[in-house]
């Protein structure tokens, strides 16, 4: 079970610890990037882009190899093309790929939105009403382990619902 919102990581991108919001309405997932710049490299199409602190430990420049540019609608509802990759999500204890968009999230609470085709078939069940219920991400490429007593099980947390108009 997981919450609203999670701590998540995106390893192959560097990135240990990522505020995430889980959307369920949401189809596609999508990364806050700016400075995005496709490129080729050995014959493939790459996309270079850069991840501003918001909400992270620091600024971070990313590459990752081009998987689409599709047509998405943003949270307007209006259909814009982006630049989708695939990488690692590390969530807890579990990893898997997902796809991701790139766009300009600016304006937005979370710097991620965790769509639902990056949870489906993965066994996920989505807490509305609570937040951070996978606990920090662990595992190779995720954040440092808490400093939790070894066996001892984590409390769980029942947080007050804040509203981001996403």
């Amino acid at each position: 079970m997981i919450g609203w919102r999670e701590k998540i990581a995106l390893p192959d991108l560097g990135l240990p610890l990522i505020h995430a919001k889980i959307d369920t309405g949401a189809r596609t997932s999508a990364l806050h990037a700016t400075r995005i710049r496709p490129f080729e490299r050995d014959g493939e199409s790459w996309v270079r882009f850069h991840i501003p602190h918001a909400g992270l430990t620091r600024a971070a420049d990313c590459e990752a190899r081009l998987v689409d540019r599709r047509e998405i609608r943003n949270t307007s509802g209006i259909g814009e093309e982006r630049h989708v990759i695939a990488t690692a999500l590390l969530i807890g204890g579990r990893r898997w790929t997902i796809e991701i968009s790139l766009a300009d999230r600016a304006g937005m609470a979370m710097p991620l939105i965790l769509g639902r085709t990056a949870i489906r078939r993965h066994r996920v069940l989505v807490d509305a009403g609570r937040s951070f219920l996978a606990g920090p991400p662990a595992g190779r490429g995720g954040a440092e382990k808490t400093k939790r007593a070894a066996g001892k099980p984590r409390a769980a947390k029942t947080q007050t619902m804040e509203r981001d108009d996403e």
